[in-house]
């Protein structure tokens, strides 16, 4: 998963200007009553402060790298008796500049907090204060204070969005996973009901944070949202793994979900190669086997290593087969229609659609549905859905897929398949159909 890092503080901070003093005027001609210490006006600084803190001064060491020569300025000046509010402005808003061309932390998080509490600053720079301060938290791991500048600068600001993302990280690192979960469903439902698309970063950030709290159900549908919008083999391949997991799920689909894998990824894992082969062949769909085989071959996949022979081995086995059903097939049509239920005509149908022949296998399964008696009519459905699929019948395939109900996994392989299906263009357009 991509790492999600602020900007260097230094840098945000020479951005948006806070490294530059405000500029100092000096109340040269102010008289106190007699016996009285001398006090400034309002926004000026007393003539001792003003020598100190001299702006060209000051540039001049900041320019030649003399940091101390700052920093002694700057103690000298915190060190005059009865400072003055703005005063004490002046030497925090030189203490950020000096922290932030120095990288010190420690420096810059009180004086900052210091200059946003002082009232002096106009909005914008209020809001920029406070966001620079919600950064040195964050990077400084401190989350909870994260949070509550960045909540502040969503609240002085009006800019709720730009900072959501830092304020939700920081529920996450800071172990509040339930927290994370929850902003993070919530804005992916905004953004799909606004028909916009989530980042990937927000998906990845929600499957850690299934995963982070044990929670499948969060991490599938992070998984399930990834595969929707940023199709990867990994993300395929990680997905039918783990839905194979779930609750309830029934081990007849594990042929139904090598075959949305095969046509989901551009390259499987050599064991689902020769798992999906020896499955198919089980399962009386040797053409099935044999192409599945083959394009492992192709691929690079099968034929070598300590499997060597167990795929060669397989592979005759498939070929033989394969021949032997395209001699046979068509046999097997008068009695399928003759038996008193459709699941002949729908697993015959299936095995012509393995063949390439599409009109005729969906014509048979279609034929199946509809004579009844199945013992499991859903599969069925999702078998004729993901068939009309593989034909390249887009809009007919969804809407049986759609149609699919019921448990142990059969809806949710319909989904999937939708989900393929409706795959971004860039994806649809990477691998051939298979």
């Amino acid at each position: 998963m991509s790492q999600f890092r602020l900007a260097r503080i230094s840098l945000l901070l020479a951005a948006i200007g806070l490294n530059v003093l405000p500029a100092l005027s000096h109340a040269q001609d102010a008289k106190p009553a007699a016996g009285t210490p001398a006090a400034a006006p309002a926004d000026t600084v007393r003539p001792e402060i003003f020598k100190l803190l001299d702006p060209a001064a000051v540039k001049a060491s900041m320019d030649a790298k003399n940091y101390a020569d700052v920093q002694s300025r700057i103690d000298q000046a915190a060190a005059t008796p009865a400072l003055t509010p703005y005063e004490t402005f002046v030497i925090n808003r030189l203490r950020v500049a000096l922290a932030s061309t120095t990288n010190n932390a420690a420096m810059a998080m009180p004086a900052l907090e210091a200059v946003i509490e002082s009232g002096k600053l106009d909005k914008k720079s209020q809001g920029d204060f406070i966001q620079a301060l919600a950064n040195y938290h964050y990077n400084a791991k401190d989350y909870p204070n994260a949070i509550k500048w960045f909540t502040r600068y969503q609240t002085e600001t009006g800019d709720v969005a730009s900072v959501r993302p830092y304020i939700i990280r920081a529920y996450y690192f800071g172990n509040d996973f339930a927290r994370a979960k929850q902003e993070l469903m919530a804005d992916l439902a905004a953004k799909q009901q606004a028909g916009q698309t989530p980042t990937l970063e927000e998906l990845q950030l929600l499957a850690n944070t299934g995963s982070k709290s044990k929670e499948p159900a969060t991490y599938l549908v992070a998984m399930e949202n990834l595969v929707r919008y940023y199709p990867s083999d990994d993300y395929w391949i990680d997905l039918l793994g783990r839905v194979q997991g779930k609750a309830g799920y029934s081990d007849r689909f594990a042929l139904d979900v090598l075959r949305l894998q095969y046509k989901a990824v551009s390259v499987m894992p050599e064991r689902d190669y020769s798992d999906m082969a020896e499955i198919a062949l089980t399962n009386a769909f040797p053409t099935e086997a044999k192409k599945v085989l083959d394009d492992g071959y192709a691929k690079g996949v099968l034929g070598k290593g300590g499997n060597a022979a167990k795929h060669k081995k397989l592979r005759d086995q498939a070929n033989k087969a394969a021949a032997d059903d395209a001699k046979n097939i068509a046999s097997g049509e008068a009695a399928a229609t003759k038996s008193k239920d459709g699941t002949g005509l729908v697993n015959l149908g299936y095995a012509f659609v393995t063949m390439d022949q599409f009109d005729k296998g969906i014509d048979l399964i279609q034929k199946g549905i509809a004579k009844g008696g199945l013992k499991r009519p859903e599969d069925a459905k999702l078998r004729l859905g993901y068939s009309l699929a593989m034909a390249g019948k887009k809009d007919e395939a969804i809407k049986v897929l759609e149609s699919v109900q019921g448990g142990e996994g059969v809806s949710d392989l319909a989904r999937y398949w939708i989900l393929w299906l409706n795959r971004p263009a860039t994806a649809a357009a990477a691998p051939a159909a298979k």
